[in-house]
């Protein structure tokens, strides 16, 4: 099949669905690939290097929307883009379909099959296509920078013969994938660091990427990110009248804020009022990059940037992504080519939509001239998972009382194995000859100290110890060759047995234990 990637007509839009090497490897799909005069000129990709790709350069939109079977893009079509769709033709890109109910319903009735990339569900196997993650780990590094410039200090702190400067101290508002890439990005510039989120489990995250994790004392804050798709669920009114008392608390530390809070298909929160922003620094720095949908900063003008009368700039810029649009767009051409992937399970050129595959299926908003907005829940579990929960700490009387019942239940089970132990002795005593009751005991004694030696030994030292538990086989050898010499033949089959195996083991064990020290050596 033909895809075809246009030029995108968003105002300011850089990126390209389609690069030169996710064309090659669209091609190897058994595809051909199609691009319009200029698509990629904007993210560094000219029509040559297409070209020299094989991939063919189409002079116009509606001659490339003619020709291709798939139709790949960034943004969502615009009205004119939806009426130049074919029937059994597919799209693929961003779409928000909660946001945009009007033209999801023109793509249904043009009978073309619609993939929005913003609703591929956060489940494992789908992050290789995850357009939303690999954007946000953008605008997240590029917020960082943006804030940079826009500030008047270095990040890190500085002693110098002219003086000593402090290090610059940011606040990052949501640890999700844009957080997670901010805080990333502001600490290995050297700033001292602070995240939060509602979603206690990332915590952990946050603290070993080097940042302070905001802790909030309200129970609400222990949410399940498995239950939301990792995303933050809607707070209550007690919770947020918490949280702005914790921010109000930080305002006049923080020398960068950067708040990345978002919740699928609603405004975005506003978590950092006017009075917050009054009480900042002059010099300080709010990026908000939720501005898109309203903003998490009460004065954010979207695609603007301003400064406050008390000197804080405020930078609401909705195209982060489109700023860096050469790494923008490689990545999500990725994502597009394991989309593609995935429709292509033979390798023939032939698009397979399997509407039982839980990634295509949520992807997928319009098929066969219904809109099939919204997708079930995926079968697999969403990438977050709930935490642990701690176990909870006894008292003195209870551990005396749980380890009195233990003692209590392993010395029953001894007395019992004794006991059974005892009766199989008399049981063999009765039948069989003097000598061989002699060799018996020896036996049952050599498994006894064995046992107890071997065992106490602890696990995580067996290996490194390889050799030395091994040699401990010898004492079986000397053991076994004492009894060879006793004249009855069943003795003298396992002991010649004994011999073997403990002969197997310690050289085995020898050998295992050399190569592993030869991996430490230096070649």
């Amino acid at each position: 099949m033909k895809i075809g990637t246009p030029k995108e007509v968003f105002e300011g839009e850089n990126r390209v669905a389609m690069t030169p090497e996710s064309a090659q490897a669209l091609q190897k799909l058994g595809h051909d690939c199609l691009i319009e005069t200029g698509a990629g000129a904007a993210a560094g990709f000219s029509d040559a290097a297409y070209e020299a790709a094989g991939v063919e350069v189409v002079k116009t939109a509606a001659a490339l929307f003619k020709a291709a079977d798939v139709v790949a893009k960034v943004r969502p079509p615009t009205e004119t883009e939806v009426k130049r769709l074919q029937p059994d033709q597919t799209l693929i890109s961003f779409f928000y379909p909660a946001s945009n109910e009007k033209l999801l319903k023109k793509a249904a009735a043009r009978g073309a099959t619609t993939i929005a990339m913003d609703m591929v569900p956060r489940i494992s196997r789908a992050q290789k296509m995850d357009a939303l993650s690999s954007m946000a780990n953008i605008a997240g590094y590029r917020a960082v920078i943006e804030a940079g410039n826009n500030f008047g200090r270095f990040f890190t702190g500085q002693v110098t013969a002219a003086g000593k400067v402090p290090p610059a101290k940011v606040l990052i508002v949501g640890a999700g994938v844009a957080g997670l890439a901010a805080i990333g990005t502001a600490t290995s510039l050297g700033a001292i660091t602070l995240a939060f989120d509602v979603r206690p489990e990332v915590a952990e995250q946050i603290e070993s990427m080097g940042a302070e994790f905001v802790y909030l004392d309200f129970e609400e804050s222990q949410q399940d990110g498995a239950a939301t798709g990792g995303y933050a669920a809607p707070s209550s009114p007690e919770f947020r009248e918490k949280q702005l008392e914790k921010f109000r608390e930080l305002a006049p530390e923080m020398d960068i804020v950067i708040t990345t809070a978002l919740i699928p298909n609603r405004d975005a929160p506003v978590l950092w009022t006017a009075d917050m922003v009054e009480a900042m620094k002059p010099g300080s720095v709010i990026v908000d990059l939720a501005a898109e949908r309203g903003g998490n900063c009460e004065l954010t003008v979207p695609d603007e940037k301003i400064v406050t009368e008390n000197g804080v700039t405020i930078v609401g810029y909705t195209d982060f992504p489109s700023r860096m649009a050469t790494q923008s767009s490689t990545l999500y051409a990725t994502n597009i080519r394991h989309m593609m992937t995935d429709l292509t399970p033979e390798k023939d050129g032939v698009i397979d939509h399997d509407m039982e595959d839980d990634v295509i299926r949520g992807a997928t908003i319009t098929h066969d001239k219904e809109i099939t907005y919204p997708p079930p829940p995926p079968k697999v579990q969403a990438i977050a998972a709930r935490p642990q929960e701690k176990p909870k700490e006894l008292t003195p009387e209870e551990r005396k009382a749980q380890e009195l019942a233990e003692f209590k239940a392993q010395t029953k089970s001894q007395v019992t194995m004794l006991a059974a132990g005892g009766l199989a002795l008399l049981l063999v005593g009765a039948v069989a000859p003097a000598s061989f009751m002699s060799h018996f005991i020896v036996f049952v004694l050599a498994v006894f100290v064995g046992f107890q030696v071997i065992w106490n030994v602890s696990h995580s030292l067996h290996t490194p110890l390889m050799a030395i538990t091994n040699a401990i086989s010898s004492i079986i050898i000397v053991g076994a060759l004492m009894q060879i010499g006793s004249g009855n033949w069943l003795v003298l089959l396992l002991a010649a047995l004994s011999v073997l195996m403990a002969g197997v083991n310690i050289f085995g064990g020898f050998l295992v234990t050399r190569r592993m020290l030869a991996m430490f050596q230096k070649s």
